[in-house]
């Protein structure tokens, strides 16, 4: 069967809600053993959708080495590792973020990659699949995003190194770099004109759904893409590509260049 994950046995951190809620519920239902890691209780989450659960502080190493030996003792091995948790410090211009916004991002985005990695790797037979969250701002700038686009960045960089450094072994990392995804993240007040924006530049007219994120996190922990390996694959419905017609004429328009 393709794309099959039936006997594997699946972590996927901030499993509780978003992306990584949908990602928890494609693997259960495409066989997968999960394991929801969110930093809320999502006991009673998990015995609703039948896996298990795990409080967990990501960017605590000795918190993320518990966890990862608690699945090993009740389930005997980790093949794949989804590390979905993430954060963003609101909205405001590169001149105005604090430090603390940066080290918010750092500690989560970042750090909850790096921890995550350390400790499930070695835990990893020929074959383990490690899937990160990046974004679209991961790989290009974003206004007023700094602070998140900076961990998203780094997150980029984590992937690469980590493909390079575990590939002997078998194991494959990659990590997605979405653009705005419908979740309640995506409708945090301070937004909106960048959804309104992405729905005119991207060819699609809309912004991205969680299950077609879930989908793409899929595709990389099976088996079935045993050679794709280090990369960085952006799912924006072609807002990257170029501009397309409809926002040519937009910003034409609003740039006073002709009338419609």
């Amino acid at each position: 069967m393709f794309f099959s994950l039936k006997e594997q046995v699946a972590i996927v951190t901030g499993g509780g809600s978003g992306i990584g809620l949908t990602v928890a519920t494609r693997f259960i239902e495409a066989g997968a053993t999960v394991v929801i890691a969110d930093l809320n209780d999502c006991c009673e989450l998990a015995e609703s959708l039948g896996c298990d659960s795990y409080t967990v502080d990501v960017s605590n190493r000795e918190a993320m080495q518990g966890m990862v030996d608690h699945v090993v003792s009740k389930f005997g091995a980790i093949d794949v590792l989804i590390n979905n948790a993430g954060v963003f410090a609101g909205y405001k211009t590169l001149v105005d973020t604090p430090p603390e916004d940066f080290l918010h991002c750092y500690r989560v985005n970042v750090l909850g990659v790096t921890n995550g990695i350390a400790v499930a790797a070695p835990h990893m037979t020929t074959g383990g699949r490690i899937v990160n969250m990046a974004s679209l701002a991961g790989v290009t700038g974003c206004v007023d995003l700094a602070s998140y686009g900076a961990s998203k960045h780094a997150v980029v960089g984590i992937t690469k190194t980590a493909a390079l450094e575990l590939g002997a072994r078998g194991i494959r990392v990659n990590c997605i770099c979405p653009a705005s995804v419908n979740t309640p993240m995506a409708h945090e007040p301070g937004g909106e004109l960048l959804l309104e924006w992405e729905e005119v530049m991207s060819p699609l007219g809309r912004i991205c759904e969680p299950e077609e994120v879930a989908a793409m996190v899929h595709f990389l922990a099976t088996q079935d893409c045993g050679f794709v390996n280090g990369q960085a694959l952006t799912i924006d419905g072609g807002l990257s590509v170029g501009v397309n017609d409809r926002a040519r004429r937009a910003l034409a328009v609003s740039g006073g260049i002709y009338d419609e």
